[in-house]
């Protein structure tokens, strides 16, 4: 079945949370349990409605405090896909979670509350869906319950985000809009009959019938090799097999191959998942493949359609989010995680800050604080195949990592 990676954004009290509490409850995917749970707490409260909110929001301080901290997956199914719904926080304090819960998403859902229209935190959330090239956008404008379900209030809201799109980079996204109330259920999951004036569908059913085309790039094909398999028995002796994940294009047998970095050449010769022989290997497969020549392939290398060749570097320059209390400054080294690849990176340069509300840029900057989103140059100590991140996310996309701590400091998006 289908997989549909989502992410979430929204101001506080928008109403994140019981957007997604209601999708589960209306889909049938809370259990007995967590939904007696929600019930007791909302009568706990006071309240006279179900605090939708309660099934996603699983810190204690989350809970008490009414707001989204960590990143939270939600997982539910329909009869057409299943989801993966990446809750994350909407504060400017936790840009660094927004970004790691949406860099791997295909699709954004970004709340207004109608009553608020556009604020300074609007600006963030689509400037960090267009930062990580997500190529469609749901506006969910939220809370149409409390303005009388009112078709202007919509409209005003909607022309008001246009003008925010129309200073991105990334043209290709296809924003769609559309009135909900996610505490009642309107235009949830089912049409809601108090905005006749809407003639779009509802959430779900937008997510439902979305097309692969709407949320995926043509790109190339990239099969980073995470295992070299050599079976130790008399059936497979000569069995010589490379596992990974197939990331852009389709890989099939009798495809024109090249291996990194020892340029050698061959043909793909078969496509394994676990017993099953398979001709082509669609993009997320994960698969072993086998090629006709015995040539040296090891862990880290990577198989790429002939003339279809990644950038082989050792100098990149990547747009960072900066995760840690410690700065980055100028000549500061990490370990640069780039796929199944490590390697030593030197900051070279900061060329500047960017600000995310559109503001512009700011340079003759010496470091770049937590939640700060920065264009850096790096000079790596080996060559690594990398692609613009605009054009093969997966392949276009890193993680610092400090070399004492072991910790993750900060993810890049290469230019």
């Amino acid at each position: 079945m289908e997989v549909l990676k989502i992410a979430t954004a929204g101001s506080v009290d928008d109403g994140k949370s019981t957007l997604i509490g209601r999708i589960l409850f209306d889909t049938k995917s809370l259990t007995s349990d967590k939904l007696e749970a929600i019930k007791k707490t909302s009568k706990k409260k006071g309240y006279g409605y179900l605090d939708f909110s309660l099934a996603t929001d699983g810190l204690v301080a989350e809970r008490e405090q009414g707001i989204t901290i960590d990143v939270a997956h939600i997982y539910f199914s329909t009869l057409k896909k299943s989801y993966i719904i990446a809750d994350t926080p909407g504060h400017e304090e936790y840009t660094r979670n927004m970004v790691t819960g949406a860099s791997t998403s295909q699709l954004s859902i970004i709340l207004i509350d109608a009553r608020k229209g556009i604020v300074s935190q609007t600006y963030r959330h689509f400037f960090i869906n267009n930062l990580l090239r997500i190529k469609n956008v749901i506006v969910a404008i939220n809370k149409m319950d409390l303005v009388d379900f009112s078709e202007s209030v919509f409209n005003e809201i909607k022309s008001d985000f246009l003008r925010i799109s129309n200073k991105r980079d990334f043209k290709e996204q296809k924003i769609t809009f559309i009135p909900i109330s996610a505490l009642n259920g309107d235009n949830v999951v089912s049409k809601s009959d108090n905005m006749p004036w809407f003639d779009g569908c509802s959430l779900l059913n937008y997510l439902e019938n979305v097309k692969e085309k709407d949320i995926f790039n043509k790109t190339n094909s990239r099969f980073p090799v995470q295992y070299v398999i050599r079976p130790r028995n008399q059936e497979f002796h000569d069995f010589r097999g490379y596992a990974g994940k197939v990331y852009g294009g389709n890989l099939s047998v009798g495809d024109d191959i090249v291996v990194l970095p020892s340029n050698k050449r061959t043909k793909i010769k078969g496509i394994y998942f676990f017993n099953e022989k398979y001709d082509t290997a669609t993009r997320g497969s994960s698969v072993s493949i086998t090629l006709n020549d015995q040539i040296n392939v090891s862990r880290g290398d990577m198989i790429v359609k002939a003339g279809d060749l990644p950038r082989i570097s050792n100098k990149i320059n990547a747009v960072i989010c900066w995760m840690d209390e410690k700065k980055l400054t100028i000549h500061s080294k990490y370990i640069l995680q780039h796929g199944v690849n490590r390697v030593f990176g030197l900051v070279n340069e900061i060329y500047h800050k960017i600000n995310p509300d559109y503001s512009g840029i700011d340079s003759n900057i010496i470091s770049v604080e937590m939640n700060d989103i920065a264009k850096i140059s790096f000079e790596l100590n080996s060559p690594i195949f990398c692609d613009e991140f605009l054009n093969q996310r997966a392949n276009g996309s890193f993680i610092l990592i400090d070399e004492l701590s072991n910790n993750t400091v900060g993810v890049g998006f290469i230019q």
